[in-house]
């Protein structure tokens, strides 16, 4: 039986350069995602260009077509990293802890609430888009199981299912948009602004 030593310099070789290729073009895709991600916080998703994202990745179109099977694929993909990207910051926030929790919701929806709502207004012309922002609702409806459970504790069936939408529209990114952008308060005014709203809805030391 043969060793180690017994081997060809390109037998020994050949699993370094898989490695290596893997890895390069793992960093490439990586390249790719952020600037199409860019290019999305700056302009509408149907604008998104396939030679503008190249561009900025340093890559040619067929390498990002070959990658991602083009501008639908290339958008979900970008989504989902930033879905996951998200949902690791916003689960920071701990149950029942409501003043952090809306710190960290605040700082989400300064750094990519434009975006957000973007893609609402574009979901029903993008198939694509529209599969995003349903699971981003979801995972928003979840969010506010988690923090607020104790404001749900004691209430059951109708009951429950209302006071549970009354808390995902005060922290939706509409209320959001609508308090800092359309009315122009200030960060923290905004992130008062939800506090006190939430306020009466939230138990007395909870």
């Amino acid at each position: 039986m043969g060793t180690e030593n017994d081997k060809q310099p390109e037998q020994l070789t050949r699993p370094y350069k898989m490695q290596a290729r893997a890895r390069s073009a793992a960093v490439t895709g990586e390249r790719i995602l952020d600037a199409a991600v860019g290019i999305f916080y700056e302009q509408p998703a149907e604008n998104l260009s396939l030679e503008e994202v190249a561009h900025r990745a340093g890559v040619s179109v067929q390498t990002v077509i070959r990658r991602f099977g083009g501008k639908d694929g290339l958008f979900t993909a970008a989504a989902e990293r930033e879905a996951t990207r998200i949902a690791e910051q916003r689960n920071q926030a701990e149950t029942g802890d409501v003043a952090g929790a809306l710190s960290i919701l605040i700082n989400h929806y300064e750094e990519v609430g434009d975006g957000i709502f973007r893609m609402l207004a574009e979901e029903l012309r993008r198939p694509a888009l529209r599969k995003i922002v349903d699971l981003g609702r979801v995972y928003h409806r979840q969010w506010c199981e988690r923090v607020f459970a104790p404001a749900l504790a004691d209430r059951r069936g109708t009951e429950r299912e209302r006071r549970l939408v009354q808390l995902i529209a005060i922290t939706d990114v509409c209320t959001w948009k609508l308090l800092r952008r359309d009315y122009g308060l200030s960060r923290n005014e905004t992130e008062l602004a939800m506090c006190e709203l939430l306020r009466p809805l939230i138990p007395e030391g909870r």
